[in-house]
C-alpha cells in the first residue's frame, strides 16, 4: 500500500474524489430504498371520503340447521331510495359452513351520501347436502330485493349485519331464496368497546370484546395509525399518518370529536399517553420528532428531535420516561417527559423497532429487525445486561405483567412463541395462521389481542388456554388495537 502522505496532491484528489462519488452512490442508493418503501405504502392508502359513504356488510354465524347448505353470491348490491343500485366489492363469494362458523366481512362499497330502501343479491348456485349426495338446488334468475331502510352521510362508515334464514330460504326441497335479515349492531357500552386502526382502509373497526363482533365503522383520514386510549374522558387518540394529525374519538358517542394539526410531513405513527392523561406524546415518523400535546388545550407545546427512522415509542408505567426506538440508526432515545426533553440516546443491536418492560420494569426487552437476538437493557442505567438469540423476523413483543411471559411474533410466522423471561426459552405458542403485527391484553378478561395482518383480522386468545377463541375481519392494513380493560 502506498502511504497516504506520498501521492501527489492530484492523485490524492482524485482518490478523494472517487471515494467521494462512491459515498454519494451509496447514499443515494439508501435514499431510494428508503424513499421506495414510503412510496409503496403511500400509494396503497386510497382516497379519504370526501362526498360518499361506505358500506360493510358482516354476516352473523351460519345457524346450525343450515350446515349442510352452501351457496354462492354473484353480486350485492345497495338499492338506493330511486331505484338505483350501486354494487359492492364481494370478499365471500362461497357461503358455507366451515368459513361462516364465526361473524364474517362479505362485502363493502362506496356508496352515495342519501336515502335507500335495501340490499339486492344475486345468487350464482346452491347446493344441499341430502341422503344420496349433493343436490343442485333452483336459484333464482334476477337479483332477490332485502327491504331495509337506511340513511348514509358523506365521510360516514356503516355496518350492517345480516342474519341468514335458512328455513325461510329453501321451499318445496328444491327452490332457494335466500332470506336475510339485515339490522344496525347497536354501539357497545362503555367498558366493552374495543378498537382496530386499519390504515389502508382509512378507518377504525369498532368492535365488542365480550361478543367477539364487530359492531361498527368510524371513518378517518388517510392512513390511521397508532392509538392511544384516555380511559377517565373516554376519548381515543388516533394518529393520521397520511394527514399529518392526530384524531379524537369519544367512546360513548362513538364519533370523531377533534382534531390536532401537526406540521406537513411529520407523519404521526405511534401515540403514548401520560397515567394521568394531560400528556400525549406523537412519534413524528416523517420528520424524526416527537410532539408533546396538552391534551386539554389539543396544542403541540414541544418537539424535540431523536435517531433516523422511529419506529414505535414506549412509555414506563411511571410516566416519567418514554423511549423511542430508532430503526434506521440503530439507536433508542430517552425522553424526559416532564422536562421534554431527551436524558439521552445509545445505542442497540441493528434495527430497534419495539420493546417491552418486565413485570418489575427495571429491565426493558428490545426486538430487533435485522438481529436474531432480544436485548435486556437497564432503563436506568443505559448498559445492556443480556443478549437472547430467539431467531430472525421478530415484529411484535408483548409482556403479560401477571405472569412476565414474553409473547413474540414473527414476519410470515403462522404462530407467536411464549418465551420464558428468564432464559427466552420458548415454552408455549399461540396458533395464528399470519403475521402478528401487534398485540395488546385485555386484563379484565384475561386475553391477548393479536393484530393479524396477513389475514386481515383480530384474533382474541386466552392468556391461559394459549388458544384463539374469537376472530375478527377487520378492514385493510390493521396496524393497532386497543380496548377498555387494557392493561
Amino acid at each position: 500500500m502506498i502511504p497516504k502522505k506520498v501521492l501527489c496532491p492530484m492523485t490524492y484528489t482524485l482518490c478523494s474524489l472517487r471515494h467521494l462519488g462512491l459515498l454519494c452512490a451509496m447514499l443515494s442508493a439508501l435514499c431510494i430504498f428508503v424513499l421506495s418503501g414510503c412510496q409503496a405504502t403511500i400509494s396503497q392508502l386510497k382516497p379519504a371520503l370526501e362526498e360518499e359513504g361506505e358500506i360493510y356488510l358482516y354476516l352473523q354465524p351460519y345457524p346450525q340447521e343450515a350446515e349442510r347448505l352452501r351457496f354462492s353470491i354473484e353480486g350485492i348490491s345497495a338499492v338506493s331510495a330511486d331505484g338505483r343500485e350501486f354494487p359492492f366489492e364481494i370478499f365471500f363469494r362461497e357461503i358455507k359452513a366451515s368459513d361462516v362458523r364465526r361473524q364474517r366481512l362479505i362485502a363493502y362499497g362506496r356508496v352515495p351520501a342519501g336515502s335507500y330502501i335495501g340490499l339486492s343479491v344475486k345468487v350464482k348456485k346452491a347446493i344441499l347436502k341430502v341422503e344420496e349426495g349433493d343436490a343442485d338446488l333452483l336459484v333464482p334468475e334476477v337479483p332477490i330485493r332485502t327491504d331495509f331502510t337506511f340513511s348514509v352521510s358523506r365521510k360516514r362508515a356503516y355496518v350492517i349485519s345480516l342474519s341468514f334464514k335458512f328455513r325461510d330460504s329453501i321451499s318445496g326441497g328444491f327452490r332457494f331464496s335466500p332470506v336475510f335479515f339485515p339490522f344496525i349492531p347497536p354501539r357497545p357500552i362503555f367498558s366493552l368497546a374495543g378498537y382496530v386502526s386499519n390504515t389502508f382502509s382509512n378507518n377504525i373497526t369498532v368492535f365488542d370484546k365480550k361478543l367477539g363482533q364487530v359492531v361498527g365503522i368510524i371513518a378517518t383520514g388517510k392512513g390511521p395509525a397508532g392509538m392511544a386510549l384516555d380511559k377517565r374522558l373516554g376519548r381515543v387518540y388516533v394518529a393520521i399518518s397520511g394527514e399529518n394529525e392526530i384524531i379524537v374519538i369519544d367512546i360513548t358517542g362513538g364519533e370523531i370529536t377533534n382534531q390536532i394539526n401537526l406540521p406537513t410531513g411529520d407523519r404521526p405513527q405511534e401515540l403514548v399517553l401520560t397515567p394521568d392523561g394531560k400528556t400525549l406524546l406523537s412519534l413524528n415518523a416523517g420528520t424524526n420528532t416527537v410532539s408533546f400535546i396538552d391534551t386539554l388545550s389539543l396544542l403541540e407545546s414541544k418537539r424535540v428531535n431523536v435517531g433516523y427512522g422511529p419506529r414505535s415509542i414506549l412509555m414506563d408505567r411511571t410516566g416519567k420516561r418514554a423511549y423511542v426506538f430508532n430503526t434506521l440508526s440503530g439507536t433508542i432515545s430517552v425522553l424526559d417527559i416532564a422536562s421534554r426533553a431527551i436524558v439521552t440516546t445509545f445505542s442497540t443491536d441493528p434495527g430497534p423497532i419495539r420493546g417491552q418492560f418486565n413485570i418489575k420494569g427495571d429491565n426493558l426487552y428490545v426486538i430487533h429487525e435485522r438481529s436474531s437476538y432480544i436485548t435486556v437493557v437497564d432503563p436506568f442505567t443505559f448498559r445492556v445486561l443480556k443478549r437472547f438469540s430467539v431467531g430472525t423476523g421478530m415484529i411484535s413483543i408483548k409482556v403479560d405483567e401477571r405472569t412476565g411471559l414474553a409473547y413474540i411474533g414473527r414476519k410470515n410466522e403462522p404462530v407467536v412463541g411464549v418465551y420464558n423471561p428468564l432464559s427466552f426459552v420458548s415454552v408455549d405458542f399461540v396458533k395464528t395462521g399470519g403475521t402478528i403485527d401487534y398485540m395488546a391484553i385485555d386484563g379484565e378478561e384475561n386475553n391477548l389481542y393479536l393484530v393479524n395482518s396477513d389475514m386481515k383480522s383480530l384474533m382474541v386468545s386466552n392468556l391461559v388456554r394459549k388458544r384463539v377463541m374469537f376472530e375478527m375481519d377487520v378492514g385493510e392494513g390493521p396496524y393497532w388495537v386497543t380496548m377498555m380493560g387494557e392493561r
